[in-house]
């Protein structure tokens, strides 16, 4: 069996490439940063001995995505699940006063990465007459919160995406699956407050977030149900969130 990983250097991804590969699934992991990437390809290789094969691109850029995937051995084209990772928040701030630049990241890697990754797999899938897509939303594409406009737009275009997907591909009995995590303590906070640690740290005070193990036991077990079941579309938030707005804090 043979998992693709977009995003896998930290967080859900890496989370995800430990699980699968600790059930002897080989393994395709992707990422910007060449120096992690290649490390958690070794550390995986050596603790579970499956194959491990480590590809370093941007998903926001269409010819590297394309050449990286069309150039696959062969034997790596037999991809089982496709698990659309890459993506994040960047910047929280009023859309009058947001920048350009954010938006920008944000919609060309939680969309058109994901848009270019899947119609790069997609023909092997389709070749195999089976394959299962599994695309990383959020809460945020379900409730839409002050400050969170563009990135609520991304992940709802990820639901959008994925719902269309799954009925477009039935014929071809490819699954498709959403996961709509709540608050999950990664670097996602780091990153979205631009490297402000007391900031990111203050998102989960008061309260137990998801872990990126947690995501990464849910996308196996959505990965492993039998060929006639497909979980669609799954929401998944710490006891103490209701949803993308309402958290109980006990601070």
């Amino acid at each position: 069996m043979i998992i693709f990983i977009t995003g896998a250097t930290s967080g859900f991804g890496k989370a995800i490439a430990e699980k699968f590969a600790a059930n002897k699934w080989n393994c395709i992991i992707t990422g910007r940063r060449k120096e992690r990437l290649f490390s958690l390809a070794e550390e995986l290789q050596e603790k579970y001995a499956i194959q491990v094969l480590p590809l370093v691109f941007d998903v926001r850029n269409r010819e590297d995505v394309l050449r990286n995937i069309n150039s696959l051995p062969a034997e790596w084209k037999q991809i089982d699940v496709l698990v659309n990772n890459a993506g994040g928040a960047v910047g929280r701030d009023s859309f009058e006063t947001g920048l350009l630049d954010d938006y920008d990241t944000m919609l060309q890697t939680n969309v058109n990465g994901l848009l270019y990754v899947s119609k790069a797999v997609l023909p092997f899938m389709i070749e195999n007459k089976k394959g299962h897509i599994i695309n990383m939303g959020s809460v945020a594409a379900k409730d839409m919160y002050q400050f969170g406009n563009v990135y609520c737009a991304a992940k709802a275009a990820v639901e959008a995406i994925s719902r269309t997907m799954r009925i477009d591909l039935l014929p071809h009995k490819i699954k498709v699956t959403a996961i709509h995590p709540g608050a999950a303590e990664t670097e996602f906070s780091l990153v979205r407050f631009k490297g402000d640690k007391e900031k990111a740290d203050a998102v989960y005070k008061g309260y137990t977030p998801l872990s990126a193990n947690d995501i990464a036991d849910i996308t196996y077990y959505c990965a492993s149900l039998p060929p006639h079941v497909c979980i669609n579309d799954l929401v998944v938030t710490p006891t103490a969130q209701a949803d993308g707005i309402y958290f109980h804090k006990e601070l």
